[in-house]
Order: structure tokens, then sequence, then C-alpha cells
């Protein structure tokens, strides 16, 4: 039916399935009829085998889209053995109206990227071979539509076999790499870019081809000229990774941008993740211009940076010798060098030292009428929440003002069924007091299965933060 062009509405019916599945030929007419209150008149002529036999997809559609079954298992790559030579259906038109019958068929004319649609005919210089989307075309045979496009341009609607070579370069990378693993594995074809930089996290059974892997993902991704994959977990201390360079140059300096600001950075020794763009740019989007951010991980400055661009004061720690160099070399890229103050602590070190030391000279002063706020960001997800006990007792006195309070962006890892509930009960466990109405959780992203990154967001209780002087 869907064939014929008659409306699908009916096959989706639950009652007329049923009643078609257990009713003869005749009566699935008068079923027709009974739900369309006609019977069309194209249906007259079509046979009974031609209403219960399905057109089988000709091999050729499938090729279509795969390499030569022959690379299948290859681990070094030879892009010639990629080529093979399939069957589509083309129409031969007058050149002078192919771009006409481009237009009035663009559903049916083939729409493949990096295949010409439009081919010479070699045995009349005046007409061209217009090739037709095999899927569209069944047993190489036009539709009525198709048919009344082709009579109104003066167009034989006779359509022929032509011969089409297809290379490696016309397959996608996601094409090339599922005919060359093992049928049924997992195909790998995203990626993170890092600049020039594509970082892969292969399967083990995707280890044996992690080399061709790598040089079809350049070929087939204009600008990456490297690739690397991850070979061991990130570590917790420096928050880098070892990893192995799969293909292209072995240069892992490279330059990104984010969120409109650019940074520079040795991929091989510092943390970067694009993924947390969005993060990034949502937590500079809570400060306002003369607020005060502590970065407790700052990395390369991704909060740090957009922050003092905002007018914002910023400090910013990070603990990784790299971190801090590439940090104080992105802080002079974007001529906020003057505005940052940069040190190369413990997170720890750093919350009780120039942390606690601004804060106590800072918060007295704070009057009810002024607008600063003091925010103070925690992005080590697997370990920032067991830092939180830090501000227990922090400061000595009496708060002056309630407002003036420093707001806590903690980052955590959970596996937990509840990971919202998990998170604070860790946070509240760790700054010894109930977090209950007094914070907000927010799902960064999916980590891997099961395992979820979040961001927690608190005022630090006064009673949590100050130690009241003995009376």
């Amino acid at each position: 039916l869907w064939r014929f062009g008659y409306s699908a509405r009916l096959l989706k019916t639950n009652h007329f399935r049923t009643a078609a599945s257990n009713t003869s030929f005749p009566a699935v007419w008068m079923l027709l009829a009974q739900y369309s209150g006609t019977i069309p008149a194209r249906f007259v002529v079509v046979k009974k085998n031609s209403f219960f036999t399905m057109p089988e997809t000709d091999k050729a559609n499938l090729e279509l889209y795969s390499p030569h079954p022959g690379v299948r298992g290859m681990t070094l790559l030879n892009r010639a053995a990629f080529k093979r030579t399939v069957v589509v259906p083309v129409l031969k038109v007058k050149k002078e109206i192919v771009n006409t019958l481009l237009k009035s068929l663009k559903h049916t004319v083939l729409q493949r990227p990096g295949l010409k649609r439009v081919v010479e005919d070699t045995e009349d210089e005046d007409s061209r071979l217009v090739i037709l989307d095999p899927h569209k075309i069944p047993e190489f045979s036009l539709g009525e539509a198709e048919q009344e496009v082709l009579k109104q341009l003066n167009v034989c609607p006779e359509v022929s076999k032509y011969n089409l070579e297809l290379t490696y370069e016309n397959f996608k990378s996601e094409e090339i790499l599922r005919a060359v693993l093992p049928e049924g594995q997992e195909v790998t074809s995203g990626f993170s870019r890092v600049g020039h930089i594509a970082h892969l996290n292969l399967r083990d059974h995707q280890l044996p081809f992690r080399y061709l892997i790598g040089q079809v993902l350049i070929d087939k991704n204009p600008g990456i000229t490297c690739v690397v994959n991850k070979t061991n977990i990130i570590d917790s201390t420096y928050r880098n990774f070892q990893m192995e360079v799969l293909a292209g140059e072995s240069n892992l300096v490279t330059k990104v941008k984010e969120n409109n600001i650019a940074y520079e950075l040795d991929f091989s020794k510092v943390y970067w993740n694009p993924r947390l763009s969005t993060e990034h740019g949502r937590i500079v989007e809570l400060l306002k211009p003369g607020d005060v951010l502590f970065d407790v991980f700052a990395g390369i400055g991704p909060f740090a940076i957009p922050a003092a661009k905002k007018k914002c004061r910023v400090f910013a720690n990070d603990l990784n010798p790299e971190s801090y160099s590439w940090l104080l070399h992105n802080c002079k890229l974007n001529k906020v060098d003057n505005k940052i103050k940069v040190f190369n602590m413990d997170g720890r070190d750093f919350l009780l030292g120039p942390v606690r030391e601004e804060l106590s000279k800072e918060l007295p002063l704070l009057k009810e009428e002024q607008k600063t706020s003091f925010h103070i960001v925690m992005n080590l997800p697997a370990l920032a929440i067991e830092f939180l006990d830090v501000f227990r007792h922090l400061l000595v006195g009496e708060p002056c003002s309630t407002a003036g309070l420093p707001t806590v962006h903690c980052y955590g890892f959970s596996k937990h069924d509840d990971p919202t509930k998990d998170i604070q009960e860790r946070a509240e466990a760790s700054l010894g007091t109930s977090l209950a109405g007094r914070c907000s959780t927010y799902l960064v992203r999916n980590v891997a299965p099961n395992k979820e990154m979040l961001c927690i967001s608190f005022q630090i209780p006064a009673d949590v933060l100050y130690k009241r002087p003995c009376p």
C-alpha cells in the first residue's frame, strides 16, 4: 500500500491490522472501502501477489553505503581496497533542463555528499545522466508522481542502469570503520576535539585497529592533524593522563577557543575538556562586575579568565606546575594578567591561606547596601567534596552581613541511583551541617554509564564559616 501511495494511516490502526490479517483478499478491499468510502482506481489493476509481496531491496542499495567487503579485519589502512562498483538508476536528460529536473525530483535524485548527481553521457554530448537514489527507486521503476514530472518536462521516463565507482573518499568515517571492525562490534566515530587534536577513548576490542582509526579520522575531519588515545585514567592530583599518538603529527601544544576566549595549552600535560564549555559559561554568567572569584582548581583558566574579562577580581590557583604556567600564559594572552592573582598551591593550602586572608579582610567591611558577591569554584570532581571541611570555622568573629557569605560551587561524581541526594549528603558530611533548603544541585553531564558529574551550589552557613570568640 505504501508503495502505491495509499494512506498509511489505515495500516496503523489496530482495528484494520487485526481485521486484515484474518480476512480474505476480497474482504480486504471491502475494509478499504469501509475506511475510505471509495476504492482508488489505481488498485483495480494491481495483481493479488503484488499486494502481499514487498519489493526486495536491491543489493546495490546497501553497497552504496558500504565499502568493499574485503576490508573486514584490516588494521593498516589501504585506501585502494575500499573501491567498489555499484549499479544505480539514472535518467537520460537534455543538458538544458538538468537544473529544472534536479529541483523537480529533489527527493528522488541521489543526495550523497561527495558524489556527483549528474555525470557525462558518453554516447550523447548534448545529454547528461542524472543519478537517482536506488533506495527511492526500487526495482529501477519510477512511481506515478515522478513519471508525471517527467511527462511535463518532456523527458523519457525510462530508467537505465549505470555503473558507479565508489572509492575511499566517498565513504564516511563511520561507514569505513563499520566495514573494517568485526561485525557486531561497537564503532568509534565520536571524539573530543582540542584544537588540531582528536582525543579518543577506545575500548579494548578497538585497540588492534587504533592506528587505522586514527588515520581515518584525520582523513575525514579537516583541521585534525593529530589523533590521540587515552591510555590510563585521569590522575586526580594533576588531572592529566597518559596518551598514545595514533596518527598524524606528535605536536600536542594546541590552541582552542571557548566562549569567544582563546587558550593555549599542552594537551599532554594539563587538563582540558571541551564538553565543559557550557558549564564554564553558566558559572561566569552568575557573576557581576566587581564580584570576587576564588578558583581553587583553576587549570588553565576557563573560569578565571572570562570572570576577569567581566571585571571581577579573581584569585586563581592550581597545584599542577604545568597548569600554573599555562594559566599565567593565558592571562597574558587575554590581557587580564593584571586582574588575576595566580597561585601554585595545594587546594587546601590555598583555601586556608589566600582565601581566608582575603575573606577576613573583605567581609567585615561589607555593608548591607553593597552588592559584592564572593564565589568559590571547586572543579575537581574526583576529590573536591573532601575539601569542604576546610570551611569549618575558617573565619573568626561575627558575620557582618549574611548576604555577603561566600557561595561555593563544588563539583563531584556520583554513581548513586539518586545522584542529587548523594552529592548533597556527602557535602553535608564534610561541612558538618544540613544544607536542606539552602543548596541547589545542577547536573553537568553524564561521564559514563551510571556515572554523573554534578555541581552543588550553596552559601556557606554562618555557623559553619565563623568561629565565634569566647565571651
